[in-house]
């Protein structure tokens, strides 16, 4: 008696001195999306799949249908089942060979956590002694946790949740019949039993399972029949890589809770966001060509989506470069803002006329993209059209460094290659990112406030002030909800701007409605020109199709704040009927030829007559053209007509005998 207790004494210390091996394994960074989904997800240091999981997030099925083969008295032994021990000795006994197994789960586990040796008594002995061990320091269900964390399932994948997204592409929340009995079997022998390339096997081992669960009353026979009909999932699938450059740039931040990083992102958003990526990168012929978009709630300054390239695996196309964060130039999309600040400032009313006509502020003297001048427009004409020449002049007025200090004050965080700010930065002289300009246009969408983005859920963005008054940001956004949509693109009313920068190395579109901002680039990600491409053509319609796969319906904008002066140009105050450059100087050079009637910009209604043309200044003769094509040579006359009764646009040109030229566009009705 007393030896007997002593004998479980010495056991008793032989257990309690037992060093566990480290109980908490490495599992693989994750980066989830704003509802918890899986966007991407990272191997451990030694290139395996581990994904973390709790025995809340398992089906219960597989709990069950687990004990029910592997160890049915799981729950009453302490770490060594007896009854099982001496019925695999008398077995081997019996047939001279070992027959059955008496490895518990929690042997099993002790075997995980050290990865040792199952053949020899002294790695049987160690087994038993840990498995003592850990019975005594945890409950069951912890230590079903350690299984469910280090099982192998094939290849590179452990653990409960990597395999079920490696071979079902799914959680493990809730599986099928034929689903736990393959991942029941996998563990005994992961390489010989995996289904992509041992099937038969794969198929024995899930209807064993089947059968030990149907004979245990966990399943019915109708269920065990159609467990065993259904097909096995005969390759791997991949591990999520959606937003894979915001998921790098996650990481790469830190900290994360448990390796755990929760983006803003929405992940049907995202998903639906690269698809559309791809395919218009493959609309207009792939090649080197790359995309970014951005997708923004500008009420709370979440962003939704971000999409970097068509491909992060493109090589060729630089696909790992992320283009949400590439400096570029941004065309005309500063525009706006320019506009906005000019009606703060009383410069400017929409419908204050401006002219659109050659002028030089000092050295620089800007054109209009097409090379043409209308005359007087509208402010709100002038944005419409992106018109070069008005911008520039309302620029110069507000001063290129403020603008510069609004721009930096409104999020894009502009960059200039060197020097002081100039008036060329309201046409795209400096660099932007698209994230950045999302979050100024963000500013103008949400009445004015300027703003900062955010794309982790554990960090409120701060509020950083105001950008322009609520009055000014509803009129640029009126305006620009007045702008036609590209062909064949959905007839929706949202607030947008094209840009293009020089030599067609970037095309952008960007918009908003009540509560979206979506932002479109498109280019090569080193920089070289893509020949013919315009933001107008390349980047508007994705920006459209774009918002449709944001939201299926487009939120209005607001109604115009109550300090808005909205009246016609007739009722403006006499300082904001015309506005006049006060640094500019007309490039009209004394005695060149002008074109007195008609004047640039001109409807004229020729009720199928002709139409007079009256020169002033200049040197005779003249020659007149209409759309390049010479009409009138070496004429003496100063007055004439001309057969221009076709109805459309006409660029009316007159060169004097000194070579001094001047253009009108009219519209003939």
């Amino acid at each position: 008696m007393w030896g007997a207790a002593a004998s479980r004494d010495r056991v008793d210390h032989w257990v309690d001195a037992t060093v566990l091996p480290p109980l908490k394994v490495e599992t693989s960074d994750e980066i989830l999306d704003r509802n918890g989904e899986l966007l991407r997800a990272y191997t451990v240091a030694d290139g395996r799949w581990r994904l973390a999981v709790e025995e809340a997030q398992v089906d219960p099925l597989l709990i069950e249908m687990l004990i029910a083969y592997e160890d049915k008295r799981f729950r009453d032994h302490s770490g060594v089942d007896a009854r099982a021990a001496l019925r695999a000795v008398a077995q081997a006994v019996t047939h001279g060979e070992i027959v059955s197994g008496a490895s518990t789960l929690t042997m099993q586990v002790a075997r995980l956590l050290e990865d040792g040796p199952t053949g020899t008594l002294d790695g049987k002995l160690r087994q038993i002694r840990v498995a003592l061990a850990l019975e005594r320091q945890l409950t069951k269900d912890q230590i079903l946790a350690l299984y469910l964390d280090r099982a192998p399932y094939g290849g590179n994948t452990e653990g409960i949740r990597a395999a079920t997204r490696m071979w079902f592409a799914k959680e493990p929340v809730r599986l099928t019949v034929a689903e736990a009995a393959l991942l029941v079997a996998l563990p005994q022998s992961p390489e010989t039993r995996r289904p992509d390339r041992h099937a038969k096997a794969a198929e024995i081992a899930r209807s064993r399972v089947v059968e030990r669960a149907r004979a245990a009353g966990i399943l019915t026979d109708e269920r065990a029949a159609t467990a065993r009909a259904a097909p096995l999932p005969l390759q791997r699938r991949d591990m999520p890589r959606n937003a894979p450059h915001l998921s790098d740039r996650l990481r790469a931040e830190g900290p994360g809770s448990d390796g755990r990083f929760v983006a803003t992102l929405d992940r049907g958003v995202q998903l639906r966001l690269e698809t559309l990526a791809a395919r218009a990168v493959a609309d207009h012929g792939g090649g080197r060509l790359s995309i970014a978009i951005v997708a923004v709630d500008h009420q709370s300054g979440e962003l939704l989506a971000s999409v970097g390239s068509a491909d992060y695996a493109a090589d060729a196309r630089q696909g790992f470069v992320d283009m949400t964060r590439a400096v570029r130039s941004p065309g005309s999309t500063l525009k706006p803002l320019v506009y906005a600040m000019a009606f703060d400032d009383g410069l400017a009313h929409p419908e204050t006329l401006i002219d659109d006509s050659p002028i030089a502020f000092g050295r620089y003297a800007p054109e209009n993209f097409d090379g043409a001048f209308r005359g007087p427009v509208t402010v709100a004409e002038a944005l419409r059209l992106s018109l070069n020449i008005p911008v520039v002049a309302l620029t110069s007025e507000i001063g290129p460094a403020r603008l510069f200090a609004t721009l930096e004050r409104g999020g894009a965080a502009p960059r200039l290659s060197s020097g002081a700010p100039g008036l060329a930065i309201s046409l795209g002289g400096l660099g932007v990112t698209p994230e950045g300009l999302a979050t100024l246009y963000a500013g103008l969408a949400s009445g004015g406030r300027a703003m900062c983005l955010s794309h982790r859920a554990d960090q409120a963005p701060p509020v950083p002030g105001r950008l322009v008054s609520p009055e000014a940001a509803w009129q640029v956004g009126h305006i620009l909800t007045s702008i036609p949509p590209p062909p064949n693109a959905p007839r929706e009313r949202i607030a947008y701007k094209t840009g293009t920068s020089y030599g067609h190395r970037d095309t952008w579109a960007v918009g908003y409605d009540g509560q979206y901002v979506v932002v479109v680039w498109m280019g090569r990600a080193d920089g070289t020109p893509v020949p013919g491409a315009f933001g107008a053509d390349m980047a508007a319609p994705i920006l459209f199709e774009a918002f449709s796969r944001v939201s299926p319906r487009v939120t209005p904008l607001g109604p115009p704040p109550p300090g808005t002066l909205m009246i016609s140009h007739d009722a403006l105050p006499a300082p904001l009927r015309e506005f006049r450059a006060r640094n500019a100087v007309f490039r009209h050079a004394k005695g060149s030829p002008e074109l007195a009637f008609p004047p640039d910009g001109a409807t004229i209604e020729t009720a199928g007559g002709a139409v007079a043309v009256k020169i002033r200044d200049g040197r005779p003769p003249f020659t007149v053209l209409a759309n390049g094509a010479p009409v009138i040579v070496a004429s003496h006359a100063r007055e004439t007509m001309l057969d221009l009764s076709a109805p459309g646009h006409v660029m009316l040109s007159v060169i004097d005998a000194d070579g001094r030229a001047a253009r009108a566009r009219v519209e003939l009705r």
